[in-house]
């Protein structure tokens, strides 16, 4: 009796881990926890990644003031420019700068392109101050900004503190010449090719404004 008495004790215990298994197998989602969070991280990773190209200048920090050398105060020339880990598999860039705040921060009616490059060869990682079209890395080619004319035209903001991005994209592609694109075609046919991005951010206030 005592034999038979531990055998169906643990029979018992067999049943309960059993049940256990069973039960962990109906939950919905629990087989899948593992094989998710791996996902997650791949997908974490892969975007850290994509984030990870940055645009930076020597000529003024990140969100900072834009030096007036920059500006139609002072020069008008481009600052120099530096960017880094720009993913394998990108095979140009391109770089807009534009400003959001168009005419008057306070009621911004549109946005302002200043500056239209495409095509820069992915074996450079900047930019010279004051850059003429001249000297621009070859194969380089550009387009209109919105005083109708190519190269940089720097912040002349008629009110109030704008915002000027510096865009930095990666494309998986050379694009064909556009014929001195605007930034809305060039945006269109970049569309589908951009593999990583980067912005940097400053700003001007023109001088005796408001």
């Amino acid at each position: 009796m005592k034999t038979v008495w531990l055998t169906s004790h643990g029979i018992r215990w067999m049943q309960i881990i059993l049940l256990g298994i069973t039960l962990n197998c109906l939950v919905p989602g629990a087989a899948e926890t593992g094989p998710l969070k791996s996902q997650k991280e791949v997908g974490d990773k892969k975007e850290k990644t994509i984030m990870s190209m940055r645009i930076t200048s020597s000529s003024f920090p990140r969100d900072g003031v834009i030096p007036a050398r920059h500006t139609c105060d002072g020069h008008d020339t481009s600052p120099e420019l530096f960017w880094t880990e720009v993913p394998e598999g990108a095979k140009s860039l391109v770089l807009i700068v534009d400003d959001p705040d168009a005419p008057d921060p306070a009621a911004p009616k549109r946005t302002w392109v200043h500056w239209v490059l495409y095509n820069v060869p992915v074996s450079v990682d900047g930019l010279t101050e004051a850059i003429e079209a001249a000297l621009l890395p070859a194969g380089t080619l550009q387009g209109l900004n919105d005083w109708q004319r190519t190269g940089y035209g720097g912040p002349c903001p008629p009110v109030g503190n704008h915002r000027y991005f510096f865009k930095l994209y990666a494309l998986d592609t050379v694009l064909p010449d556009l014929k001195l694109p605007t930034k809305a075609k060039l945006e269109q046919a970049m569309q589908g090719h951009v593999i990583a991005s980067s912005e940097l951010i400053g700003r001007y206030q023109k001088q005796g404004t408001p």
